[in-house]
C-alpha cells in the first residue's frame, strides 16, 4: 500500500511558514512532520502539496488505491492502528471533524483539486467519513508550533532512543543533571557546559557543537550540525534546527533550519523559518506590558486575531533577516524574504519582500532577494534552484496586496 502525506486548511493558518513548503515539512520537536512519519512507518512516503508548491514537492502518485495521511498529526500507536483498518472509499476524522486519513484512488480527484484535502471535498467524491474517536496531537496555528514543542520533543526523543544508543559526554568540566534524559549522537562536541535535563529530554544530533559556558535547561533538540555559542542561556522546549547557530538567551522557540540567532539578545516563544538571520543584540517581546492576550496577523482572515495566549514572540518566514539591535513587538509576524533594520519598533505585521523598518518600507525586489539567497546558500554548499525561485516569485505575487506602499 502506498502512503501519501497531504495538507488541509491549516496551510493557510500556518502562513508565512507554509508559503514556501508544505505543512508536513515544518519542524517541531526533533523532526519535520514528514521525517517523523517516515521514521515510524519505516518507509518513504509520497507527498501532495498545495497549488504552486506542487512542482517542487509532489511525488508521482500511483493509479491504485492509496492511504492519504494528514501530515501535521502525530503518528501515535492509536492512529497507526486506525490506518491499518481503514476501508476503501472511507475517510477518518478527528473529534473536531477534520480529516486525518482517507483511503481512495487519486484517479477520482476532481480536475480542480488544489492540493488541499478536506471533508467537503471527500464527501463530494463519494467517500464515507467516519469519526475515528481519536484526539491526536497536531499543530494548526502559529502559536501551536512553540506551545506544543515540549510534547513533540518528548515523542521524538522516545522514537530516537528506541532505535539508537546514546554516546557519552567525556568532558570532565561539563556538569550534567538528569543524565538519563540525554541523547548524544556521534560527533558531538561539548566543553565546560551546564546541562540540566532533569525535566528534559535533551537531544544532541550528529556533529553538534556546544560552546564553553553554555547553560541548557529542560527540553531541547539540537539537530545535526547546529552550534550553540559561548555562554548561551537556553531555557526549555526549544528546537535548534540543522545547520543553525544560536546564542544569547532563548526560551520555548523553534529554529527550523539553516538559520542563525548567533549573538546576544532574547528570542522567546518564537519561530524562525529556514535561512533566517537575527542581527546582534536583536530582541523579541513575548509578553505585553498589560498582560493581555497577544494578537497576531492572521493571513486567512486578513486581520490581527487573538491567540488566546499571554506569551507570543516573533514568527519569521523563510529567507527573512534583521539588522543589529532590531526590536520586535509582541506577536510580530514577518513574511518571506523581508529585510528589517533601523531604530524603533517596526510594525507587528511585516509583509513578504519588505525592505526597511520603523520609519517605513519599500519593496525588496525578487531579483535582489535571489542574489542574496544565492550567496547565503552557497556558504552551505547549496544552490538556489529554479524551483525555489518559482515558489518565491509566487509568494511575491500573492503577497503584493499587503505591501500597501506599492499602491501610493
Amino acid at each position: 500500500m502506498r502512503y501519501i502525506l497531504f495538507e488541509d486548511f491549516s496551510h493557510f493558518t500556518l502562513l508565512p511558514f507554509s508559503f514556501t513548503r508544505p505543512v508536513y515539512h515544518l519542524r517541531t520537536g526533533i523532526f519535520t512532520a514528514k521525517e517523523r512519519w517516515e521514521m515510524v512507518m519505516e518507509t518513504e512516503l509520497g507527498q501532495f502539496a498545495y497549488d504552486y508548491l506542487g512542482p517542487a514537492f509532489n511525488t508521482p502518485v500511483p493509479p491504485q488505491d492509496c492511504i492519504w495521511i494528514n501530515g501535521r498529526y502525530c503518528p501515535t500507536p492509536d492512529f497507526l492502528q486506525q490506518l491499518k483498518k481503514i476501508p476503501p472509499m472511507t475517510g477518518f476524522t478527528d473529534h473536531e471533524g477534520t480529516v486525518i486519513a482517507a483511503h481512495f484512488s487519486p484517479n477520482i480527484l476532481p480536475d480542480s483539486f488544489d492540493g488541499i484535502i478536506h471533508a467537503d471535498l471527500l464527501e463530494s467524491m463519494g467517500i464515507n467519513l467516519q469519526n475515528s474517536g481519536l484526539n491526536i496531537l497536531s499543530f494548526s496555528t502559529l502559536p501551536d508550533l512553540f506551545a506544543q514543542n515540549n510534547e513533540w520533543l518528548a515523542f521524538d526523543f522516545q522514537l530516537v532512543t528506541q532505535r539508537q544508543i546514546s554516546e557519552s559526554i567525556s568532558d570532565p568540566y561539563t556538569r550534567i543533571y538528569g543524565k538519563d534524559n540525554l541523547f548524544i549522537s556521534p560527533g558531538v562536541k561539548i566543553k565546560a557546559a551546564i546541562i540540566n535535563a532533569e525535566d528534559g529530554p535533551v537531544y544532541f544530533g550528529p556533529n553538534v557543537e556546544i560552546g564553553e559556558g553554555a547553560i541548557i535547561r529542560n527540553s531541547h533538540a539540537f539537530c545535526a550540525n547546529s552550534t550553540v555559542g559561548l555562554g548561551a542561556k537556553l531555557r526549555g522546549d526549544t528546537t535548534v534546527g540543522p545547520f543553525s547557530k544560536v546564542g544569547g538567551e532563548v526560551s520555548n522557540s523553534i529554529i527550523m533550519g539553516y538559520s542563525n540567532k548567533g549573538h546576544e539578545g532574547y528570542l522567546g516563544n518564537s519561530v524562525l523559518g529556514y535561512w533566517c538571520n537575527m542581527g546582534a543584540d536583536s530582541n523579541t517581546s513575548n509578553l505585553k506590558n498589560n498582560y493581555a492576550n497577544v494578537k497576531i496577523w492572521n493571513y486567512q482572515e486578513n486581520r490581527f486575531k487573538d491567540t488566546g495566549r499571554q506569551f507570543c514572540g516573533l514568527m519569521m518566514g523563510d529567507h527573512s533577516k534583521c539588522g543589529i539591535n532590531t526590536m520586535f513587538n509582541t506577536g510580530t509576524v514577518v513574511g518571506v524574504s523581508a529585510n528589517i533594520f533601523g531604530s524603533g519598533f517596526p510594525r507587528a505585521y511585516i509583509p513578504s519582500f519588505s525592505w526597511g523598518g520603523a520609519h517605513g518600507f519599500k519593496t525588496y525586489l525578487p531579483k535582489v532577494a535571489f542574489e542574496v539567497a544565492e550567496k547565503v546558500l552557497a556558504r552551505k554548499g547549496l544552490r538556489l534552484e529554479e524551483a525555489d525561485k518559482h515558489i518565491l516569485n509566487q509568494v511575491f505575487q500573492i503577497t503584493a496586496k499587503y505591501r500597501t506602499w506599492e499602491k501610493t
